[in-house]
């Protein structure tokens, strides 16, 4: 485990993510990102759910693991992207998991369902 805790690479990364908004496009990656708009960064999303799912798959064949935990980050990152484009924080997702902490999937599935 790194010395920083994982609520402090998220807060790190999300204040990363709010400052490339009002970036150069060619300035940054994110700031490219931001500037071709919610389209493309879904298409990202999208692109790097597949990865994810690809590398999990050859890891589950081979038994290494570096692949799968390098498309993940990269997922997770260009989720940080969507999120941020879309005004919200990391803060709400871990909120949200913190919220179904200890409640039973199938009823927390239900629940939803029924809203």
């Amino acid at each position: 485990m790194s010395e920083h805790s994982s609520n402090d690479t998220l807060a790190r990364l999300a204040a990363v993510l709010e400052a490339r908004k009002g970036a150069a496009p060619d300035s940054s990656y994110v700031a490219s990102l931001y500037h071709k708009g919610l389209n493309k960064i879904l298409e990202k999303v999208g692109e790097e759910s597949v990865e994810t799912i690809l590398a999990a798959k050859d890891a589950a064949n081979s038994g290494d693991c570096s692949e799968l935990i390098y498309e993940t980050a990269d997922l997770w990152f260009h989720s940080l992207v969507m999120l941020a484009a879309l005004g919200q924080h990391p803060q709400a997702v871990l909120d949200e998991l913190d919220r179904r902490f200890g409640l039973s999937g199938h009823a927390e599935k239900a629940a939803r369902s029924q809203s």
